[in-house]
């Protein structure tokens, strides 16, 4: 079974900005816009799909886990 399989698991997952999009591909801004940042220093509480996880791992270069809440 794949990770793209899986059902979401409901659990929240906090993320926050560590680091600026300024000459970085404009996917990746994109990215940052689609987890709910745009500054540095922003959080974001959001479901754990693996959608998420997902644009979390593509631009983990910029963002940290903070908190994955365990249900």
């Amino acid at each position: 079974m794949t990770s793209a399989s899986k059902p979401s698991s409901g659990k929240p997952v906090t993320i926050e900005q560590v680091a600026s999009p300024n000459r970085r591909p404009e996917v990746q801004r994109q990215t940052l816009i689609g987890l709910k940042l745009n500054k540095i220093g922003r959080r974001a509480t959001l479901e754990d799909t693996p959608a998420v996880r997902g644009m979390i791992h593509s631009v983990s270069h910029l963002v940290r886990v903070v908190d994955e809440k365990k249900a």
